[in-house]
């Protein structure tokens, strides 16, 4: 895939090899892969229809539309002011139910403020090891 991507014109990022971007002109082309998954973002319609075509010479490829939600973000588009919105709310709401904790109260903070905590407050019996031992967080 590396060279597929490169032989048209794709660099890869220095902080993330599964992101790659190219710079035709004035048009800008920006994809992320997760294993065969393809995400892309295009400056242009054009320059969007040109990398399809071009991944589609060299892949199968099945192009499922625009992107609503990619690993747990929901990704929101605004077609009139050009915004994108990305939220994690229903990720964080999975994360909760996991942990039997979608039906507690929201806070600000969880802990009063100005609390001191201390290693004190460290569990000190077997029985309070064994259970905190449980407690993934």
């Amino acid at each position: 895939m590396r060279k597929t991507f490169e032989r048209h014109g794709y660099y890869r990022s220095k902080a993330d090899p599964q992101i790659r971007s190219r710079v035709y002109g004035d048009e800008f082309t920006l994809t992320s892969t997760w294993t065969d998954d393809i995400l892309g973002a295009s400056s242009t319609p054009e320059e969007e229809k040109q990398a399809k075509d071009e991944l589609q010479s060299s892949y199968e490829i099945k192009d499922l539309g625009e992107a609503k939600l990619i690993l747990g973000i929901q990704i929101d588009r605004d077609q009139k002011s050009g915004d994108i919105t990305l939220s994690q709310q229903s990720y964080a709401q999975q994360i909760l139910t996991w942990f039997n904790m979608d039906k507690c109260t929201p806070s600000s903070t969880p802990l009063s403020t100005g609390l001191q905590i201390s290693i004190d407050d460290c569990p000190t019996s077997n029985d309070k090891e064994t259970k905190m031992a449980n407690v993934p967080y």
